[in-house]
């Protein structure tokens, strides 16, 4: 108890600092002073250190949406109000593409319900238990499937948290370490696959190139995905755990506990409803058809049915509408499947919806609040601030570009929580840089930008797909992120040192090599200095 009164405490005088520094702001700045300036970011630098300090994400996000709308409106108290719910809230709630997103969300905890309530899972899992036998094979087929849907970092996200829950649960592999798993094999995998909702959005910020000719040039320079890919599997090889994921695991292991904090969501999930002669293929059959109706919605919203080839049509594909329209007719195809099997009556499945929507409010609130402060940093410029440092001050460091974009990329993401926002502010500018100049370094040059924002996406607790890869893992969301941030940091200073060397060199092969090596002997001296502790 007293324990608990002291994060509170500390938790309280943290946001009384964060509101008199805000409050002070008001004496030294006014809404015209801090438009297209490094003030632009200070509200999501706010939010994220609050939430770190904390331990409090919702409170955190909504003070950094309140430090933003108070810059904007020069502490004007009308117009703060009106900027924080018209400007921010409601307006990203009356944004389509989010919606989608939203809706897309709750058609999955739908599914996921479903799926518990015939009993699929725990069959899954039964099934998985004799199949895999160890924890390094739960976690190399969690990798293995997270690679395999490389559609959507969404859809990845939600579908094998679902699918290897169980799997993993069974093999004491605590739900930070699940989290990491997943999280590192959405964005990270959908950055280097031609046909993915990713390539379609990068391709569509290349104006005057072929979009999807230029992604499938920069992925072997993408050192950020590959060496995270690479990093996962050394890890699970040589069972090798650091930082607070270490603690994470122990506990698991050796105590059966996987939440190891107080905060353990979905733990006392009321599963008395659920069926226990449930068979694999109750959940096979919504996981299939989540997949096959997710690409073809994609491709339809791209006009592949008037038409328009594959790859085209995944780059022109509406993602948020593709993934709805996809999900839904999974749910339905899913919903009679269970009726003629009798897996279910109507009654009960219809129960499911209600609750799986309960499931995913969380992710739906921190989404909301990330994607309002997102709106924030946007009405006070920060894209036209990054815009103006990367053409105006980095210009004249032609061979370290890719390095300096690739740490921009990575802050600006960071403080975002947008990989895709962060690549419709560099990549146009170092199209329009390098277009007629050299060619190679603007390849190097964008995949480092991709690889920065993929980074920064994958470290910041504002991130919505690091929101849903705890939602995936049913983790709580604040130990996804400080066990996740050594882990991404250690890929993110090798991948720095490779986009030097690649710029200087415009070598496709050497800075992989270099990265890799140096991977590799980290990774050994991590496992010596672990059974060294552990002796």
């Amino acid at each position: 108890m007293q324990k608990k009164e002291s994060k509170i405490s500390v938790s309280l005088i943290a946001m009384f600092v964060v509101v008199a520094l805000i409050i002070a702001m008001a004496f030294l700045t006014n809404a015209e002073s801090v438009q297209q300036t490094a003030w632009s970011l200070v509200p999501p630098i706010i939010a994220i250190a609050l939430a770190l300090i904390t331990k409090e994400v919702y409170s955190s996000l909504f003070i950094g949406i309140i430090s933003g709308a108070l810059l904007y409106s020069g502490y004007n108290f009308e117009g703060t109000l009106n900027h924080i719910f018209t400007d921010g809230v409601i307006a990203v709630l009356s944004d389509s593409y989010n919606m989608g997103i939203l809706v897309f969300l709750v058609i999955l905890g739908i599914m996921v319900q479903l799926m518990n309530r015939t009993g699929g899972s725990a069959a899954f899992g039964n099934w998985a238990s004799e199949k895999i036998t160890s924890r390094e094979g739960a976690q190399l087929a969690t990798i293995g499937l997270g690679c395999l849907i490389f559609i959507d970092d969404y859809f990845n996200c939600l579908t094998v948290g679902s699918v290897m829950r169980p799997v993993t649960d069974k093999h004491k592999i605590s739900r930070a370490k699940l989290a990491y798993l997943i999280d590192a094999t959405a964005a990270p995998v959908c950055i280097i696959a031609p046909i993915s909702s990713w390539a379609a959005a990068v391709s569509g910020f290349v104006e005057g190139e072929n979009g999807i000719a230029l992604f499938i040039k920069s992925i072997p320079y993408n050192y950020y995905a590959l060496f995270t890919i690479a990093m996962m599997i050394l890890m699970v090889i040589m069972k090798i755990e650091y930082g607070p994921m270490y603690k994470h695991e122990y506990n698991a292991l050796q105590n059966g506990d996987l939440y190891t904090t107080e905060d353990r969501p979905y733990a006392n999930v009321d599963s008395s409803k659920d069926k226990t002669d449930g068979k694999v293929v109750d959940m096979l059959f919504p996981i299939i058809s989540l997949v096959i109706g997710c690409v073809i919605g994609m491709i339809y919203t791209g006009g592949f049915f008037e038409g328009t080839s594959f790859i085209e049509s995944f780059a022109n594909s509406d993602a948020s509408v593709g993934l709805v329209l996809g999900s839904f007719c999974a749910l339905i195809l899913t919903m009679a499947f269970y009726m003629v099997r009798k897996s279910l009556d109507f009654s009960s499945i219809m129960e499911c919806i209600p609750e799986g929507f309960k499931q995913m409010v969380p992710a739906i609130l921190i989404l909301t609040f990330a994607w309002s402060l997102k709106a924030m940093t946007d009405s006070l410029g920060a894209k036209e601030f990054v815009a103006y440092v990367i053409q105006n001050k980095a210009a004249g460091f032609a061979g370290l570009l890719p390095f300096i974009i690739f740490l921009i990329a990575v802050g600006l993401s960071f403080a975002t929580g947008t990989s895709w926002g962060t690549f419709g502010i560099l990549i146009p500018i170092v199209v329009a840089c390098f277009q007629a100049t050299d060619y190679q370094l603007m390849i190097i040059s964008m995949s480092a930008c991709m690889a920065g924002a993929v980074c920064g996406d994958h470290c910041s607790p504002i991130s919505d797909t690091t929101i849903m890869s705890s939602a995936g893992a049913q983790c709580n969301h604040l130990n996804h992120v400080s066990t996740q941030l050594p882990y991404a940091m250690t890929c993110a200073a090798i991948s720095a040192l490779t986009y030097i060397v690649a710029g200087l060199t415009k070598n496709v092969f050497l800075p992989l090599l270099i990265g890799l090596v140096i991977l590799i002997a980290v990774m050994y001296i991590l496992s010596r200095r672990a059974a060294k502790e552990n002796a």
